[in-house]
Formats: structure tokens, sequence, C-alpha cells
């Protein structure tokens, strides 16, 4: 489960550099827009899902949202202020 989590998010992460490419003139054509936001919204809930699974795992609490599983995390010394606010 977490190595997935991770490949989906990697995976997202590299479609959306592949399709922004470092060209705001690629936001102006509305299918690249629909891609990159469409990945970035993947990562990020594959973000969520594998913080509420370490959480889970190593049963640090029972998160509501994905905010309180980041900051479980970062309580219990899984992950680093920077990452937390990220």
């Amino acid at each position: 489960m977490v190595l997935n989590k991770i490949s989906t998010i990697e995976r997202c992460l590299k479609r959306v550099r592949e399709v922004y490419s470092g060209s705001p003139a690629s936001l102006e054509d509305f299918t690249k827009q629909d891609s990159i936001i469409l990945n970035i919204q993947r990562a990020c809930e594959a973000s969520i899902d594998l913080a509420m699974h370490i959480a889970a795992k190593e049963q640090l609490g029972l998160p509501q949202t994905g905010r309180e599983a980041f900051d479980l995390l970062k309580a219990n010394g899984v992950i680093n202020e920077e990452t937390a606010a990220k």
C-alpha cells in the first residue's frame, strides 16, 4: 500500500511537470489545465491516504482530517515541520 501510494504521487507529479514543462503558456490550453489539476488532486489524495495509513499503522491516533494526519506525523517525528507545512 505504501509503495503504491508513493508510486502514484511520483507518477502524478511527473505528469504535471511534463504537461506544464515550465511554461506558463501551457496554462492557456484547457486540456493541459485539466491534466495538471487532476494530477495535482490525485497526488494530494494519495498523500493524505498515505498519511492516514501511517498514522493508523503506527497507532498515532485517529485523525479526522488530512491536516490532522500530517499534524500527528509531525508531532511523532515521522515528518519534519517543513514537510508538514506543505
